[in-house]
């Protein structure tokens, strides 16, 4: 047994599929499968069995593969130990992040990382935050970039990376986008684009609802952002997400989006990074590298006054018609 089958052995278990990982490699699906069949042999039983969407492991698959992903952990720490040594930071951190923090961290993250640590990769796994907080307590990836209602204690794995406020998005020439503001209140006289149960988001805003006496109409449950800013859009519903989600949109001039207020309802970007193994020298550079970025973001005020940009491209727009 080598390193590289014990980490095929780890990703089909991520995968769920042997044909997903055969495709991910490049290489036959007969191929994977021998090597698997090859490393049960070698455990001395079954770590897999077949389902009718691909395959998942065996209970005595579920007994190994923390020691095999800690393993790994370690013989990456060492990697990058002996590689540090000589004075180049090199390897591969794996982030999981929310659809709403893609873009301007990880757009900056990737083009910072090229200009000065080029060795190190960047293996970067979206999802819902339910699965990317799995992801980090299993230790399927490295870091991880999440919402949370609270401030987070400042530990060495875990930083407030920003404060966010959250937005009613709607069309540009909406009423209710046209205001800077809105109470939250008026939510509930809305057609509104949710993202579906479970959601840290949409607890807030139930917990919010309840607190105010109003029931929030939601006429479609959409977990994607493109959905959510589409459909709001085109004027059929609201959606309510965060301003990293919508800048680029509102200036734009396709969307409208008034901030929420009485109560407001904000959240803090979170980095927290796994209990699993070791920290890595590439892990460290890149949480310091992630949180000069949303200092920079923080500092250039360019998310801030969003609804007074969108008011001063209409106002121009309309000097022009």
């Amino acid at each position: 047994m080598d390193r590289n089958t014990f980490k095929l052995f780890v990703e089909v278990a991520e995968l769920g599929s042997i044909s997903r990982v055969a495709a991910l490699r490049q290489t036959a699906q007969s191929h994977v499968s021998r090597q698997i069949a090859e490393f049960e042999r070698e455990c001395g039983g079954r770590l897999f069995e077949r389902t009718g969407r691909g395959v998942k492991l065996t209970g005595f698959g579920e007994r190994i593969i923390p020691r095999v992903r800690a393993w790994l952990a370690d013989t990456d720490q060492l990697l990058n130990d002996i590689q540090m040594s000589a004075g180049t930071p090199v390897g591969e951190v794996r982030i999981g992040i929310l659809p709403s923090t893609a873009h301007p961290l990880m757009t900056t993250l990737c083009e910072r990382l090229a200009a000065s640590y080029p060795d190190i990769r960047l293996n970067v796994r979206e999802s819902q935050l339910g699965e990317v907080e799995n992801w980090l307590d299993s230790g399927r990836v490295d870091l991880a970039i999440l919402f949370h209602a609270e401030r987070a204690m400042a530990t060495e794995r875990l930083a407030t990376l920003a404060t966010i406020d959250t937005y009613l998005v709607g069309a540009p020439d909406a009423p209710l986008t046209q205001q800077e503001t809105v109470d939250f209140r008026k939510l509930g006289d809305l057609p509104l684009v949710l993202p579906g149960r479970p959601n840290r988001l949409r607890d807030m805003l139930d917990n919010e609802a309840r607190r105010a006496g109003i029931v929030l109409r939601t006429v479609l449950e959409a977990d994607s952002l493109a959905v959510q800013r589409e459909v709001a859009a085109s004027g059929r519903g609201y959606a309510v997400l965060g301003p990293w989600a919508i800048a680029q949109e509102v200036r734009a001039g396709r969307l409208g989006a008034a901030r929420i207020v009485r109560p407001g309802i904000t959240r803090f970007v979170t980095l927290a990074s796994s209990r699993q193994g070791s920290m890595t020298p590439a892990q460290r550079i890149v949480i310091d590298l992630l949180k000069e970025i949303a200092a920079d973001l923080a500092e250039s005020e360019q998310y801030d006054g969003l609804t007074r940009a969108a008011q001063a491209r209409r106002r121009a727009t309309s000097k022009r018609g």
